[in-house]
């Protein structure tokens, strides 16, 4: 059977299309590709320069056929310029009818002039029968089924899998170089220029232009994130949003959230882009700009982000044209003179032209050549006189403002209570759910009404330029208003007009809202982010100097949902601004001022500040026994204060405070009330730091018991208790126990707090220190390598939490082998911790007394025997000779006088730290046995083989009853290896 011949190629395409239907384009232009169709792309601007008739012919002239898109810049022939393009195509259709083509991409009805073009929409149709149209508009019929592959673009009217990317402007204007412009940037393959600033003065259309940057590239893009970056606050939250959305970090910390979400997209293959609206603080959100292969858009009025990487374009006003069409689209009863003096009185500045066009169309009635003289010679009266607004700006808000009082004086007063919250996201969702008792009557109604709030926010909206988002109303089931946006220079505006008594009352209305959407429970992972929505708000409401009760329950409220989310930086700024006006307010014995106070030093103990906390605690328990305070505020003092002295090694003080609130908290009937549970728990803490592991651990298991009963077996504060428990169990050898625990407890802190929770992280590396000691140091070595880089990107690499974690690390490559690494981890470490904690907390000598052990294996026997030897003395004096840490350092001093030629040395102290050890911990803690096996090796060699070898005995016979015969560290044991003692730190 031969070969039929061979398919001819299909006639090239030129396609013409306008850039607003730039995704359409890319689609169609895919669409013929797969069929073999050459196409040439002709992008046109309804703004660019009109061509004759016989310019068109000729280009119509080009071999092949054409095929245009029509949009709704197309199909608008009633105006101007258009009337012009009408007038021209009428001309030239005719002629080319069998070889031009049109589909259309809009829902509008189609004027005469494209009907005569013979235009298919493909608009509300799938991909399949659009795919049909369009070949079929160029004579040809798919060959193939329909298959998008992995690198072509989206079908237009699917949106990408995830975005929050705001809804495009109908009546975006212009902008087209800088928008292609743009796109070349980011869409480069040199490996730089992935980041693209969009600058300009306030009102130029930053975010509009980035707007319909997204909706225009959308096709190229799984992920479209819109950030509000006005703030650092708002930025993190915003970002960290996305994380929660996909899975990478439900009601987890914010740091936590931003890191998962940037390793993803490090290793995304590039179809994202996020948009970083308003990023003026370009230092404090520069970190969360993610690496990868994706597209960053930020917009500002700074051009600084340039030292970050980014390619500016900057945003000029309009250019006359673009005025001219703006305004003629805004409001159609203005003529293209009337539009082009608007723009020049306007400086073509398009939030003022969209504006002034706005009031324009809602008032058809009005004399346009009026206005247009009113705003050249007029002032503005009424609200609104601030001197730092152009006065342009004010005479088209003042008017937009009258007028909207004199329409509607409710839905004028919702604009005002709009402007005292957060401009960047007004929280729609907060005001439609506050109490009707809470808002004055006019806007209680309004709120309780869906079709009259969506008409007063819409009305706003139209009149203000508010860029507004709808949603499914979940109550209602209706299609809602649930999301707005001020442009801040004109909230600014408003504010400035208010008189003290009406921004007083508004603000209290403010803040009320903000009172009503309180969960009450800023430690439960469910409220977390009802509690990330209100914090934007406390500043513009003035919730943060409110001295109303109500309102400042809020504020400590989110105060300590920041503590609790781990954000020390943003929560210790917060801290200080509400102490600072609630003791000018109420003066320092308010409660408030006392609880914020708390507040402060707990904020900067999380910091690692603790010289500052502990300063900070002692003023205020200071101050509370000086007011002769005996209730729940003392407690809490000397609760705060027990954890700074904890975290500077004095655990007898601590152990001190903690015991007296334990004890006041059992005399006041409330042993078992959640306060008192942890004034127990870090009771038992000090009593692990000291060294009473059997002590420790009975209370903590105790406590553990009773949270679960209380709280149930997920809730953060009993999963802490879990790992607390866990700890000590493996601290007095009982690894099974241990294990078992601590595998179901990080297993239940990874579902309820996220793998990146700085309280999963710690839980994971105590499992890894189980793994270690139960004989799987490989398992234990990968956990606590992923533990500690997540540490360090959640906290820095000079935090506690991270320093203790890296002693561990660096010991465990020691056992592993690698023996230089972890030297160079365990000198970095101890001088870390010297600068951190002082050279003589017991942290920074146990860092020592490790570095001996690595000295020793190196060979500098003289210098590992006199580091071990001043180590043990230092940490003795730390905390006394009788603490488990003070007899371990022992052991490795003796096992580093035996090396360096001094057995008689090495055994008197193996002799006495074995005793210690008995004391401390009993005879079968392995801690006592390998005491006990050293002393051997030192007797034997001294010739005492007798002893030697009956301590030998007993020390493998009780090490084989307690881990077994075949557990690594028994086998360890049976060949002679030096014991050792690894110093390991707790967390506090």
């Amino acid at each position: 059977m031969s070969a039929g011949p061979p398919l001819s190629s299909p006639s090239p395409v030129s396609l013409v299309y306008a850039g607003v239907s730039n995704g359409w384009a890319q689609w169609i232009s895919w669409a013929l590709a797969q069929e073999g169709c050459a196409v040439h792309e002709l992008r046109w601007s309804p703004l660019s320069r009109l061509p004759g008739v016989d310019e068109l012919l000729d280009f119509f002239g080009r071999p092949g056929r054409v095929l245009l898109v029509l949009d709704d810049w197309y199909l608008r022939f009633d105006t101007g310029r258009n009337r012009e393009w009408a007038q021209v195509l009428h001309h030239v259709m005719p002629r080319l009818r069998d070889r031009v083509g049109a589909v259309t991409v809009t829902t509008r009805a189609l004027p005469d002039e494209a009907v005569s073009l013979g235009a298919v929409t493909l608009r509300g149709v799938g991909p399949e029968e659009a795919r049909r149209r369009v070949l079929g508009k160029v004579g040809l019929v798919p060959r193939r089924p329909y298959l998008r592959p992995g690198g072509g673009p989206r079908y237009p009217e699917d949106p990408p899998a995830v975005t929050n990317a705001p809804r495009r402007n109908p009546r975006f204007t212009g902008r087209e170089d800088l928008l292609d412009e743009a796109h070349d940037v980011l869409t480069s393959r040199n490996g730089q220029g992935r980041r693209v600033l969009l600058h300009g003065p306030p009102g130029v259309g930053k975010s509009q232009t980035a707007t319909e940057y997204a909706r225009r590239f959308s096709g190229e893009h799984d992920v479209i994130w819109w950030v509000p970056a006005a703030t650092k606050a708002a930025a993190r939250e915003g970002f960290a949003a996305l994380a929660r959305l996909v899975g990478l970090g439900e009601g987890d910390q914010l740091t936590g959230q931003i890191e998962a979400l940037q390793r993803a997209f490090a290793h995304d293959e590039g179809r994202w882009l996020v948009i970083f609206d308003g990023a003026e603080d370009v230092e404090e959100i520069a970190p969360l700009l993610p690496e990868g292969r994706g597209q960053i858009l930020i917009t500002a009025q700074t051009d600084a982000w340039t030292r970050h990487g980014a390619v500016a374009r900057e945003l000029p006003p309009f250019d006359r044209e673009e005025s001219v069409a703006f305004a003629c689209r805004r409001a159609p009863q203005m003529s293209e003179r009337q539009a082009g003096e608007l723009a020049d009185l306007l400086g073509d500045l398009p939030l003022l032209i969209d504006q002034s066009a706005a009031w324009i169309d809602a008032n058809p009635a009005a004399d346009i050549a009026q206005y247009l003289t009113a705003l050249r010679h007029g002032e503005p009266h009424g609200p609104g006189t601030s001197t730092d607004v152009p006065p342009a700006h004010r005479l088209v808000w003042a008017r937009t403002l009258r007028s909207l009082e004199e329409r509607s004086p409710s839905v004028h007063a919702l604009l005002l209570l709009l402007t005292f919250f957060n401009p960047d996201t007004l929280p729609v969702r907060l005001l439609r759910s506050a109490r009707p008792s809470g808002l004055p009557a006019h806007l209680a109604g309004l709120a309780t009404e869906p079709g009259a709030w969506d008409a007063a926010l819409l009305a706003i909206s139209e009149l203000t330029s508010l860029r507004v988002e709808y949603d499914t109303d979940s109550r209602q089931d209706l299609v809602s208003v649930v999301s707005l946006r001020m442009h801040r220079s004109f909230r600014r505006f408003v504010r400035a007009g208010l008189t003290a008594d009406t921004e007083r009352i508004y603000a209290a209305t403010a803040a009320r809202v903000l009172v009503d959407s309180d969960p009450g429970e800023p430690g439960n992972p469910a409220h977390w982010q009802r509690y990330a929505e209100l914090l934007p708000h406390l500043d513009p409401s003035g919730a943060v100097d409110s001295e109303d009760g109500d309102v400042r329950r809020l504020v400590l409220n989110c105060v300590e949902y920041l503590r609790v989310r781990g954000e020390y930086q943003g929560g210790l700024l917060l801290t200080r601004r509400i102490l600072n006006s609630l003791r000018s307010a109420s003066g320092a014995t308010d409660r408030g001022a006392l609880a914020t106070a708390d507040q402060e030093a707990r904020m900067l103990r999380g910091l690692g500040r603790y010289a500052e906390a502990e300063k900070a605690g002692r003023a205020m328990l200071t101050f509370l026994d000086s007011t002769g305070a005996t209730g729940a505020e003392l407690l809490r003092a000397k609760d705060g204060l027990g954890g700074t002295l904890m975290a500077r090694g004095r655990y007898d003080e601590a152990r001190a405070l903690y015991e007296e609130a334990a004890r006041a908290a059992a005399e006041r009937g409330e042993r078992y009330e959640p306060q008192a549970l942890q004034f127990r728990t870090n009771l038992a803490l000090t009593l692990g730091l000291q060294g009473h592991y059997a002590e420790s651990c009975a209370v903590h298991r105790e406590v553990y018991d009773r949270r679960v009963a209380l709280l149930g077996s997920r809730e953060r504060r009993t999963l802490q208790s879990g790992s607390y428990t866990a700890r000590m169990l493996r601290l007095l050898g009982r690894l099974g126990e241990a294990r078992s625990l601590q595998e179901y407890n990080v297993h239940l802190l990874r579902r309820t707090l996220d793998e990146d929770h700085r309280q999963t992280l710690l839980a994971e590396h105590n499992l890894a220190l189980c793994l270690r000691r139960d004989g799987e140091p490989e398992a234990a070595l990968e956990t606590m390598r992923e533990v500690r880089r997540r540490l360090i990107l959640l906290s820095g690499a000079d935090h506690p939490d991270v320093l203790l974690v890296s002693l561990d690390y660096a010991m465990l490559l020691r056992a592993l082998g690698h023996q230089d690494k972890a030297r160079r981890l365990v000198e970095s470490t101890a001088e870390a911790y010297a600068h951190k904690l002082g050279e003589q907390h017991p942290y920074t000598i146990g860092a020592r007394n490790n570095r001996a052990m690595l000295l020793l294996d190196d060979g500098e026997t003289d210098a590992a025997r006199d580091l071990a030897v001043r180590s043990t003395q230092e940490l003795e004096a730390a905390v006394g000779r009788g603490h488990v840490w003070a007899v371990g350092c022992a052991l490795n001093g003796a096992s580093a006088l035996a090396a360096a030629g001094d057995p008689r040395a090495a055994v008197a102290l193996g002799r006495d730290a074995l005793d210690r050890a008995v004391a401390a911990v009993g005879a079968g803690h392995v801690l006592a046995v390998n005491l006990e096996a050293g002393l051997a090796q030192d007797l034997r060699l001294l010739g005492e083989t007798e002893e030697a070898d009956e301590r030998e005995g007993r020390a493998l016979e009780t090490l084989a009853a307690t881990h077994g015969a075949d557990h690594a560290q028994t086998w360890y044991m049976r060949s002679r290896a030096r014991p050792y003692w690894d110093f390991e730190g707790q967390p506090i």
